[in-house]
């Protein structure tokens, strides 16, 4: 029986692959748990056509992406907090922090694709990585000052 893969399937296929598997383990595994569907012409025809579409979205992502990154790359900006002894921070600047700082920039960040290396619990200048989508990652400057 040949099926063709809705799913990654570990030791059998990707998503959309064509594979050849035994009757009774497409249809009393495979097709019930809809891990795949029966490879037909028109199913083989219809996936090729999602596979275009797919390419272009993911082309798409990439240009965008790539045209953020380098927007996003050298830009820097402030975030105040509160400082005791010895110019320590009171608590650490977070992701949200930096997200709230990058809005008032007039970019649009969400928080999770914000990457601390470590806390940032002191006054300076810290690079800080933003992930994107297809991979691209942007590294921008936050400054730490007193307020």
């Amino acid at each position: 029986m040949r099926v063709i893969l809705r799913e990654d399937v570990p030791k059998l296929g990707k998503t959309g692959d064509v594979v050849k598997v035994s009757d009774g383990y497409g249809r009393n595994f495979l097709l019930p748990r809809k891990l795949a569907v029966a490879a037909t012409e028109t199913k083989l025809r219809q996936i090729e056509h999602e596979r275009r579409v797919a390419l272009k979205r993911r082309e798409k992502l990439a240009r965008e992406a790539g045209a953020l990154r380098e927007k996003l790359e050298g830009v820097a900006v402030t975030v105040a907090k509160r400082v005791g002894d010895n110019e320590r921070l009171f608590g650490s600047v977070t992701p949200a922090d930096i997200e709230l700082a990058l809005a008032e920039e007039g970019h649009k960040i969400e928080r999770k694709r914000i990457k601390l290396d470590e806390p940032i619990r002191s006054l300076g200048v810290f690079p800080v990585r933003v992930t994107l989508d297809a991979g691209a990652e942007a590294t921008i400057k936050v400054w730490v000052v007193a307020k």
